[in-house]
């Protein structure tokens, strides 16, 4: 399955770059660009692109009030920020307005290949060097949402979700069954009302539930 992308970017030499960068990817196709935050809320419209990247500093509407737009409007299109800002208020604002992912202007080719392609299957992508600025970001402007209702079990498979590990890689680590971490998701969505891992992320970033330190489980 092909992954259709709009780059939003106001540089022409950049967007340019990046059409040939990607374009070479078999599973990948620029299918538009727009130089400022309005042409893409309006092209976006147009073209239902399954991935936007999208550059934060534009003329006219910036890339954030872009992205707040168009989660709104088009929760289904999953927008990848390309920033060289590395600003953990600001990877913290853009996370809780609907950005599926986070990437700065000076990664590899491979990682910005890698974070479309995770962003398009309904993950959250945050660049390495900011990985450890989500953890840390304190959310105090909003309110959290009951959780009472999960186990401590349910907690730290969250916990696990959000700190970016496979199923696999939290069975090994909590000496449980790839099976048992399935259900446990499972029961995570369906208790928190949410419909995928980035949600699952979101909803740790936003409840301060992302320390698994905290957890009355220890990976022996």
């Amino acid at each position: 399955m092909t992954i259709r992308i709009l780059i939003a970017d106001d540089h022409v030499l950049l967007r340019a770059g990046l059409r040939v960068l990607l374009n070479i990817e078999p599973d990948l196709e620029v299918v538009g660009e727009a130089s400022d935050g309005l042409s893409a809320v309006s092209l976006a419209q147009t073209l239902q692109p399954d991935v936007i990247l999208m550059d934060i500093s534009m003329p006219g509407l910036s890339g954030i009030e872009a992205t707040r737009q168009l989660h709104q409007k088009y929760p289904n299109i999953n927008i990848l920020i390309l920033t060289i800002h590395e600003d953990d208020c600001l990877l913290e604002e853009l996370i809780r307005i609907g950005a599926s992912g986070f990437i700065l202007k000076r990664a590899l080719e491979s990682e910005l290949v890698d974070a479309i392609k995770a962003v398009a299957r309904g993950d959250l992508y945050v660049h390495p060097a900011m990985t450890r600025a989500l953890f840390l970001q304190q959310t105090s402007t909003v309110e959290p949402e009951p959780h009472d209702v999960l186990t401590p079990r349910e907690l730290e498979v969250l916990r696990h979700i959000a700190a970016g590990h496979t199923n696999r890689e939290i069975a090994e680590q909590l000496a449980i069954s790839v099976r048992t971490v399935e259900s446990h998701r499972a029961n995570l969505m369906d208790k928190l009302d949410l419909r995928n891992r980035a949600s699952l992320v979101r909803y740790a970033a936003q409840n301060n539930l992302l320390d698994l330190e905290e957890s009355p489980y220890k990976a022996g």
